[in-house]
């Protein structure tokens, strides 16, 4: 009786102890279709956030970026709802991190603070999309939202780019 109980526990234990490390290294598994869409759902509220920042202190350029982010964010969201709808995916409540959070609050920035501010702050957002859309093009699950992935790739990089140039500019 003893034995089977030693047994059991060891079994639990083993279990846990690997559902632990499943949790430790979630970042390093492939990423399902619904892991991207919801992912690339909140990069959108992301840059739909950064327009409504905007409008509390931004100068024309930031305000025209911000919204010409959102707009791609708003086309980005109805081709991911197309692909979400086709294959049946529920996406999950991802981060929902303000922007504003991230952002320097605007009582407390002049112009330049603010626009430097508003380019470091999507740098690790897009450092985030990209990563991953590279993880998920590794072993895709679904065809049309690989194709899409390695449409937005390109774009998304050269954003990214331009970003971390212009902060280094200001």
């Amino acid at each position: 009786m003893r034995i089977l109980v030693a047994i059991i526990l060891a079994l639990v234990s083993t279990s846990a102890f690997a559902d632990n490390m499943g949790e430790r290294t979630a970042g390093d598994r492939v990423p399902t279709a619904t892991d991207v869409i919801t992912g690339l759902y909140s990069f959108s509220r992301f840059q739909q956030g950064l327009l409504e920042s905007t409008d509390l202190k931004g100068n024309a350029e930031v305000k025209n970026l911000a919204a010409l982010r959102a707009e791609e964010a708003g086309k980005r969201d109805k081709t991911l709802k197309q692909i979400q709808d086709a294959i049946g995916a529920e996406p999950h409540a991802g981060k929902t991190t303000s922007v504003s959070a991230s952002l320097v609050e605007p009582e407390n920035a002049d112009g330049p603070t603010y626009v430097r501010s508003f380019y470091a702050a999507q740098i690790p957002e897009y450092e985030s999309a990209i990563s991953l859309l590279e993880r998920y093009l590794k072993a895709p699950d679904n065809p049309a939202l690989a194709a899409f992935a390695r449409e937005q790739l390109p774009m998304l990089r050269t954003q990214v780019k331009d970003a971390e140039r212009t902060m280094a500019d200001k």
